[in-house]
């Protein structure tokens, strides 16, 4: 924290790294019945859950949707909210 960071309370970045957004994706699957506790992680997602069968469904997503992302040049943070979920109804053939 910078000294003016101190005085004003304030806890935010400064510096150059101050304006880079993240962004991930967070699956979640609910359907599991068998005991086992699956997780995926990646750059910009997290996968939980799921039985096997939902899990392998939510990896080939997250994977198709990266492939588009590269494909495209963008980031997943540069995409907007209606562009992704575009993307994610092309993938899912919704």
């Amino acid at each position: 924290m910078t000294d003016n960071n101190r005085k004003t309370g304030d806890n935010r970045k400064t510096g150059p790294n101050r304006n880079k957004r993240k962004a991930a994706i967070l699956g979640l699957g609910l359907d599991a019945a068998d005991g086992h506790t699956r997780l995926t992680r990646g750059d910009n997602f997290v996968l939980f859950g799921g039985s096997e069968e939902t899990h392998k469904s939510m990896q080939e997503t997250v994977v198709k949707l990266n492939e588009e992302l590269d494909r495209r040049r963008k980031r997943l943070e540069d995409v907007p909210p209606r562009d992704l979920e575009k993307m994610f109804r092309e993938i899912v053939g919704s």
